[in-house]
């Protein structure tokens, strides 16, 4: 009997499991520090991951050291386009914006959108038009593409391979893609659009401007999408649409949580797992734990503007310098500017910082931000109050939730803030203590969770390649029309019956009155 026990429990320790082969699609920057820790989770778990890179990329070089593989794939673009498209952008998004009128934004956004689509297309180009990758593909034995949607094909790339997509994002521009293409519900009345910078309590004037907000974005997608679209439908040879094809998609990752997010309805296959990226506080390096522990009980202020804010005009930086100079906290900046003239000796600049780790640290009294999510998230889960400086895509936005729930102090223009903005700003954050209890409050949530967030989307991976997909948790809604989807056929059916029953009764009623009257009559005459 103990000789068969110990045979059992060997087979339990030892006894294969089901592991996946996992496709990656390419995407960039700080998607690909959300993407990376996932698979990095996932090999940890015994499953093989492949991602596919092209040769050439702006941050994301296929790294020895990892222990995924890579699959190489060859564009007709070099990183220099990609620089110059990335430079662009940001120059109109933080210099430009402010000095144009609507209809010349709009412009400059479809301009802008434009040409990353070319681009996306050209990664297209490189992998399904590559016979020789691609049979190397249908070959590798994949179990599920994973993918973040910021370049399209990857759901091209599951139909071919007639596997499952797993999506893994952050949101899209008043999430078109998850209402039109994932199905999910969005009353305009307290759901407000991604970017609008709205909360979910919004005055009359507000809801109007939120449903023209989601109204102008549907219409610019469907224009927007026209190309790709087109693309789609001559590859797969059959009319179909981007929106189509992405609504396949078996579950969906959403890179936030309800810490962030207003309430808001969803559908079993939308799974939040906002803050992936953050774990406990690490030690810092020698020199930066002196700086830290020589600013006593004032503590230490972090200040970063994210990996691609890393320099500004000298006017600018001299501004920000004074006012940091100002304030009784020690300042760990990440800049790699020229030093500015008016820095104080309690302000320190580094090309590169921890920031988690210094977040983490029981000495942070505050953390100045652009607002990207990965920092945002680091705050919350390092109970952080912050100041935020937006500098452009879904950053106004994600601060104005952060000021919604009492987190943060916004600043909503770098270009014009004075340095007593900042002064006041940083003393408001700091010194009131409802911003910190605040801060505390989303952290408690954020870490009150059933699972981990890594572990969780981690989890729905493995189930997709468990269960080869999940399309049961995919809603009906995908294979309804929109005057279906809105019951606008049962309306109208009803409106029908009603007109007819209606119609009958004004009839039989009239004949009633008509023949009461004519037998009044005849009465009345024999009388």
């Amino acid at each position: 009997m103990r000789l068969t026990v110990c045979f059992l429990s060997l087979l339990t320790v030892f006894g294969t499991g089901k592991c996946g082969n996992v496709l990656v699609w390419y995407t960039e920057g700080s998607h690909w520090i959300n993407l990376k820790i996932v698979l990095e989770t996932l090999i940890d778990r015994g499953h093989d991951v492949t991602v596919l890179v092209p040769d050439a990329s702006l941050f994301m070089k296929a790294d020895e050291s990892d222990r995924f593989s890579y699959q190489p794939f060859n564009v007709s673009m070099d990183a220099q386009e990609m620089r110059n498209f990335v430079d662009e952008f940001l120059h109109f998004s933080v210099f430009e914006m402010d000095q144009l009128n609507l209809l010349q934004i709009q412009i400059k956004v479809y301009e802008l959108t434009s040409k990353l689509q070319d681009m996306s297309l050209s990664y297209c180009d490189g992998i399904l038009k590559s016979p020789k990758l691609m049979d190397k593909l249908r070959n590798g034995k994949f179990d599920v593409v994973l993918s973040d949607p910021i370049y399209q094909c990857s759901e091209i790339v599951a139909e071919e391979l007639d596997i499952p997509l797993v999506y893994t994002f952050r949101f899209s521009l008043a999430h078109v893609a998850e209402r039109l293409c994932g199905q999910i519900p969005a009353p305009p009345s307290y759901v407000p659009g991604a970017m609008s910078k709205l909360t979910d309590k919004m005055s009359f004037t507000e809801r109007i401007l939120n449903m023209l907000f989601y109204l102008s974005q549907d219409a610019f997608a469907i224009v927007a999408w026209k190309k790709i679209d087109n693309y789609y439908s001559e590859y797969l040879g059959r009319p179909t649409s981007y929106c189509e094809m992405m609504g396949k998609a078996d579950i969906w990752l959403i890179r936030t949580y309800w810490d962030f997010e207003f309430p808001r309805p969803f559908l079993p296959n939308f799974k939040y797992i906002g803050g992936l990226h953050c774990t406990p506080a690490k030690p810092l390096p020698k020199d930066m734990e002196e700086f830290v522990q020589s600013s006593g009980d004032d503590g230490i202020v972090v200040f970063t503007l994210g990996s691609l804010i890393d320099k500004m005009p000298k006017e600018m930086s001299n501004r920000i310098a004074s006012a940091l100079a100002q304030i009784p906290q020690k300042v760990l900046w990440r800049y790699g500017g020229e030093k500015p003239d008016t820095l104080g000796e309690n302000t320190r600049t580094y090309k590169w910082i921890p920031q988690n780790d210094l977040l983490g640290h029981p000495k942070t009294r505050a953390f100045i931000t652009h607002g990207g999510t990965n920092g945002i998230y680091e705050a919350i889960y390092h109970a952080v109050p912050m100041l935020g400086i937006p500098m452009f895509g879904d950053q106004p936005d994600n601060l104005a939730h952060m000021k919604a729930k009492g987190a943060a102090v916004v600043i909503d223009n770098i270009k014009t803030m004075q340095p007593q903005e900042l002064v006041d700003g940083l003393n408001a954050v700091i010194n009131n203590s409802s911003y910190k209890e605040n801060a505390m409050r989303l952290s408690r949530i954020h870490h009150d969770r059933p699972m981990k967030p890594l572990d969780e989307a981690v989890f729905w991976i493995e189930f997709v390649v468990r269960n080869k997909g999940a399309k049961h948790l995919r809603v009906e809604a995908h294979n309804l029309t929109w005057y279906q989807y809105h019951c606008l056929d049962v309306f109208a059916f009803l409106f029908t019956i009603l007109t007819a029953v209606l119609y009958v009764f004004f009839k039989l009623s009239k004949l009633f009155i008509m023949r009461c009257c004519f037998r009044s009559k005849q009465k009345s005459k024999k009388e």
